[in-house]
């Protein structure tokens, strides 16, 4: 892999960015910049919440800057590898619709088709108003496609890894979960009681030796690790990871969400980049929120985990089941995949094609493995909402991604790259996050913070 120049201008801009992006993070701190109380005090105020006054203070400092907020804006049509915001056409790098089946003809019409037949709700859990043969069939095609026995729905893709994960271990047991794993996999941790290890970003050597030392004082161990990680772009070594599961005798447990219809020849995840059987990992989780174009989420392993999982899991026991028409529509989506593979194809083109073109560049991309989930780091985040801000007024829709979601010094702007995004696309948008980039450090070096003391206390 060819590095960047360590003395590229790129590289030196980034690295000025960073150092008055931290002194300015500093000069802030040192002002001990605390909100006022808030108006009232009283349990019942909603002010009282913890973090209530420190965003309003923030989006104040936004608002004095002259930065728009980047999140929550209002897309007024399909938002795909193109999207309409405020009247205004963008090239869009903030949609998971990674092969564009979103809107396919044959998956709209499968979603028109259930509306008709089973109206809009299945308006009762599965457990209480009976099944529905779309369910079956979207979860038997699950199933099939990583080669398991069965597979099981969920109406969310979030509350899929909080339920599984809450229920499958308890005290007596041990999760472990990789450092940079997605907060709904902590949640499950934290709210199982299991006893919870993680151990740092991609590396199997420091998770086998975690294993070594502990599994032994613990009756069950479940090993959590993602197929492409959300926030970095890359993935774990599979073959390695079933290695050290069965010596340990723990479970291994994948979430696909970034991975299916992205690794893989065919889109097949993580274990057809591999070329491993998908009955070797124990609970393939994944949601059909991304590449299926749906929403909720699923997960596929063996007989006896998925029959366990549909009456104890209270994330599917006490759920309204998926609307027919999502079910429909995931299990046309899942069938395009398979059937036009050059949708594949032409997002594994690209995703290598941004990645080669971002080092080129000289930015920064981390760990990023070119997939469609390819990050550049700015640094802190303040530098990181400039060049997102400025990106979107030259009309690419690019968000950032700010501490808490990413550690305090690497803040990145998160390209999610699709399909249906041509190489053209690709270059503007990194040849303009260049240019924004020297510019934000311009900026940085004039930046004069405001009063924050006269921000305090005003509602």
């Amino acid at each position: 892999m060819t590095q960047k120049p360590k003395d590229s201008f790129a590289e030196r801009s980034r690295q000025s960015l960073m150092r008055r992006a931290n002194a300015a993070r500093l000069a802030l701190a040192a002002r001990a910049v605390r909100p006022a109380a808030p108006r009232a005090t009283g349990a019942t105020d909603f002010l009282t919440l913890p973090g209530y006054g420190d965003v309003r203070v923030y989006q104040r400092i936004a608002d004095l800057l002259g930065i728009s907020n980047p999140f929550f804006r209002l897309h007024e049509g399909r938002a795909s590898a193109e999207t309409q915001i405020g009247g205004r056409a963008l090239v869009n790098f903030s949609s998971y619709d990674y092969l564009g089946l979103n809107g396919h003809p044959a998956v709209a019409a499968a979603a028109k088709a259930a509306i008709d037949r089973y109206g809009i709700s299945s308006s009762a859990s599965r457990c209480v108003g009976g099944e529905r043969p779309v369910h079956l069939r979207l979860e038997r095609a699950i199933a099939d496609h990583y080669g398991v026995e069965s597979a099981v729905a969920f109406v969310s893709g979030y509350a899929t890894n909080v339920g599984v994960i809450g229920q499958l271990v308890g005290p007596k047991d041990l999760v472990v979960l990789d450092s940079v794993i997605h907060n709904s996999a902590v949640i499950g941790g934290v709210l199982s009681t299991a006893n919870r290890r993680s151990f740092p970003h991609n590396d199997l050597d420091a998770l086998d030796e975690l294993l070594r030392q502990h599994r032994g004082k613990f009756e069950r161990a479940l090993i959590v690790v993602e197929g492409v990680y959300s926030m970095d772009g890359d993935y774990p070594d599979l073959p390695r990871l079933i290695e050290i599961k069965r010596r340990h005798e723990a479970w291994l447990m994948v979430d696909e969400a970034h991975a299916l219809g992205v690794l893989g020849k065919t889109g097949h995840g993580l274990a057809e980049h591999f070329g491993v059987e998908g009955s070797a990992v124990d609970i393939w989780m994944g949601t059909l929120s991304k590449t299926l174009a749906a929403c909720g989420g699923y997960i596929a392993g063996s007989e006896e985990l998925v029959y366990y999982l549909k009456n104890f899991v209270g994330a599917f026991v006490y759920s309204v089941a998926m609307p027919p028409s999502i079910a429909a529509a995931a299990e046309a989506a899942l069938a395009c995949m398979h059937q036009e593979p050059e949708r594949v194809e032409r997002l594994q083109s690209n995703a290598a094609f941004f990645l080669r073109a971002a080092r080129a560049r000289g930015l920064d991309t981390g760990s990023a493995a070119g997939t469609a989930v390819s990050p550049i780091i700015a640094g802190d985040s303040l530098p990181a909402v400039f060049v997102s801000e400025a990106l979107f007024r030259r009309g690419f829709n690019v968000l950032p991604i700010i501490y808490p979601a990413v550690p305090a010094k690497a803040a990145r702007l998160r390209f999610f790259v699709s399909a249906m995004h041509s190489e053209s696309d690709i270059e503007r948008a990194l040849d303009a996050t260049v240019e924004e980039m020297a510019a934000a450090i311009e900026r940085m070096s004039t930046l004069r913070l405001p009063d924050i003391s006269a921000l305090q206390g005003t509602g």
